[in-house]
């Protein structure tokens, strides 16, 4: 089955909102979603971009924007505090659990955003990763250790580095066949795209 890469960053509210999405929309037209979480910050280094939220004006539109897409999406959503945040932790636990079981690492996404943008709780300390990880039956304390393992450093500071290499500068950033789409306001592109296998 073809795939379909998810790159974002666990601080990104636009790439939560399209993480309750993105899989039903790949399985739709038959692709498998591949989620690949990396760090922002690099991202806009390379790009010579700033925060949205630091931004003049546009700051302020953020803010009003998410909320606004939220009730849209009907997705649970609150801005957190703090934000933004490290997301060095819950992206390293991510890569850990998908190097043996992809469908829980998905699990562990979708917990670790709804924990931070929907109930506050900040996912840029490892103790609050790992307990959110012991909800779902991950053992807490190889959570901790692979957290700190110089494998799984590796790992996310390549998906980031491989992922700037490719183009990426924000989140959420979808790759259909070769074909970029920046922003969860793109879902509905991707879907056309899909759909009629590209124009």
């Amino acid at each position: 089955m073809s795939v379909m890469d998810f790159h974002f960053d666990f601080s990104s509210p636009y790439a939560y909102f399209a993480s309750t999405r993105v899989d039903e929309l790949a399985q739709r037209h038959g692709r498998v979603c591949r989620w690949r979480p990396m760090l922002l910050t690099p991202a806009f280094q390379a790009s010579g971009n700033v925060r949205l939220i630091d931004q003049p004006l546009k700051g302020a539109y953020s803010r009003h924007d998410w909320d606004r897409m939220a009730r849209l999406m009907q997705v649970p959503y609150r801005f957190p505090d703090p934000f933004p945040i490290g997301t060095v932790a819950a992206a390293r636990a991510f890569w850990w659990l998908d190097s043996t079981d992809p469908v829980l690492a998905k699990t562990l996404g979708r917990a670790l955003f709804h924990g931070y943008f929907a109930d506050n709780r900040d996912i840029s300390q490892r103790n609050v990763v790992a307990a959110i990880g012991a909800e779902l039956g991950i053992d807490a304390a190889q959570l901790l250790a692979a957290v700190e393992d110089p494998v799984w450093k590796a790992k996310l500071r390549e998906e980031t580095e491989g992922a700037i290499a490719a183009g990426v500068f924000g989140a959420p950033f979808m790759v259909v066949d070769g074909e970029a789409f920046w922003g969860v306001d793109r879902l509905g592109m991707v879907e056309e795209w899909l759909a009629r296998g590209g124009w």
